[in-house]
């Protein structure tokens, strides 16, 4: 297989002013109550960390590593939990940090996960939000940018675990 064609879809500036703004959000959400911040393995992490530097409010950071299973394509539905969370979450305010929101099984199987260990409050914080991919009823209570489809890569995302340090996020074509 050749190099696919990549087409600039959001630059580093775009994004960092989104996630300058989520961070925001979240401090005068929470205030100088603590968070616990639950970033999302693998594609998360550049997200995770600059959201971090951008929250004012004492927070705590942790991870969790999902498996789905199904084509490349499209989820089946059923999800592994390869790393779950060293900290507790009960009675704490929770933040699941993920990279992109698509059909929406990984985020529903993990948010319905995590609320069985009775945290104070359960939000979900996500750079991009596909709404036209979903296919459970699960929303982001902060989102950096909506789009319609595409796939995409760069600032974490990957393409066959390639090109997540690409600063800019790119649309794939020919793939």
């Amino acid at each position: 297989m050749g190099q696919p064609s990549l087409k600039i879809c959001f630059s580093k500036e775009y994004i960092a002013e989104q996630v300058r703004r989520l961070g925001e959000e979240i401090s005068h959400d929470y205030n100088e109550e603590e968070v616990l911040l639950v970033g999302v393995l693998k594609g998360s992490f550049l997200f995770f960390a600059d959201l971090v530097r951008e929250i004012s409010s004492p927070t705590i950071v942790d991870f969790v590593r999902l498996a789905s299973y199904g084509s490349e394509t499209q989820s089946s539905g059923i999800v592994e939990m390869r790393k779950d969370l060293e900290e507790p979450i009960q009675g704490r305010h929770v933040i699941i940090v993920e990279d992109i929101v698509d059909s929406g099984y990984t985020l529903q199987s993990l948010y319905n996960r995590l609320l069985l260990r009775n945290p104070k409050s359960l939000k979900i914080c996500t750079l991009i939000d596909k709404k036209a991919r979903r296919e459970v009823p699960i929303e982001a209570d902060y989102t950096g940018i909506t789009m319609d489809d595409g796939f995409i890569v760069g600032y974490g995302l990957d393409f066959d675990e390639r090109y997540r340090n690409l600063p800019d996020i790119y649309l794939v074509e020919g793939v």
